[in-house]
């Protein structure tokens, strides 16, 4: 089990190196066709997908720190160090969001002389199109590893295309006589940014202090009464490390049996959470009933 952890780990480096790769490329086009053809939309957007960069960077590093081993100062592992890396990676992107909102905004109140040129638009939606099979790519990868950062930069990556269409949609407004909806486009895509570093920093923080979903807690504790030999359940928890489970129970036996046999109660309760809910580790307690 903790040898597929870790090729796990290594299959999800993939992920954000795609991120990486396809992120550089459409922050050039963007910003360089966004100064050319004067959209503060397609900048804005660009200045997005430059964060997203640095983004899939610290899940990158998060996830190599990941694959060490325990040492003295880390018997548990180093399987916190990717939730670690997203949560600087949000405080980066909600940075840059609150910029291109501010220069947004400070724009709008300038005044407007002409609509952007069209090849800003049609920049935009080749991005989002791009944007959506990098989605695909790391949402599917994300579900094969059970990832949790990566599935973090797949979400990020389909709002990227969100925005990109957003920012279509804009430029192409603005063609129309509406010159202002193309920096108010860009107020929105900061407010995106925003948003996507607040839920990346939300979804890190509760797994760094340990949160945990209940119900999946409540599908873990039907499953260990259900296992042969348990007369019920005194305490579960569970806690994530990184993108396991570890799961600590106390369970409930008869008064009657020796050491021997309530052992192998334990040993069912442990197959049986690792075998149908993919769990890490479990580690359990015997109290008589």
């Amino acid at each position: 089990m903790e040898e597929q952890a870790y090729l796990d780990l290594k299959r999800g480096e993939r992920g954000a190196i795609v991120s990486i790769i396809a992120y550089i490329c459409l922050s050039l086009l963007k910003i360089t066709v966004g100064y050319i053809a004067d959209s503060e939309a397609l900048k804005a957007d660009g200045f997005n997908n430059a964060t997203d960069i640095i983004a899939s960077i610290a899940v990158l590093i998060g996830l190599k720190l990941s694959q060490r081993p325990p040492d003295d100062d880390h018997p548990y592992g180093h399987w916190k160090a990717e939730m670690v890396a997203s949560m600087v990676a949000s405080f980066i992107m909600m940075g840059v969001g609150l910029q291109v909102t501010y220069v947004a905004i400070s724009s709008v109140f300038k005044g407007f002389e002409k609509s952007p040129d069209l090849l800003s638009a049609w920049t935009g939606l080749f991005c989002a199109f791009v944007m959506f099979f990098v989605y695909r790519y790391n949402r599917k990868l994300a579900e094969e590893i059970n990832s949790q950062s990566v599935m973090a930069a797949a979400k990020d990556n389909l709002s990227d295309a969100w925005v990109s269409i957003g920012t279509f949609v804009g430029i192409i407004g603005s063609q129309f006589g509406l010159p202002w909806l193309d920096p108010v486009t860009a107020i929105i895509v900061g407010l995106i940014i925003c948003k996507t570093g607040w839920e990346i920093f939300r979804e890190a923080s509760h797994h760094l202090t340990d949160g945990f979903d209940q119900e999946q807690l409540d599908s873990y504790k039907t499953t260990v009464i259900n296992c042969n030999g348990v007369k019920g359940v005194k305490d579960i928890k569970a806690r994530n490390y990184g993108n396991n489970v570890v799961v600590d129970v106390i369970i409930l036996v008869n008064s009657n049996l020796d050491l021997h046999h309530a052992h192998d109660i334990a040993t069912i309760v442990e197959d049986t959470l690792m075998k149908e809910h993919k769990v890490y580790d479990v580690i359990v307690h015997v109290e008589p009933k």
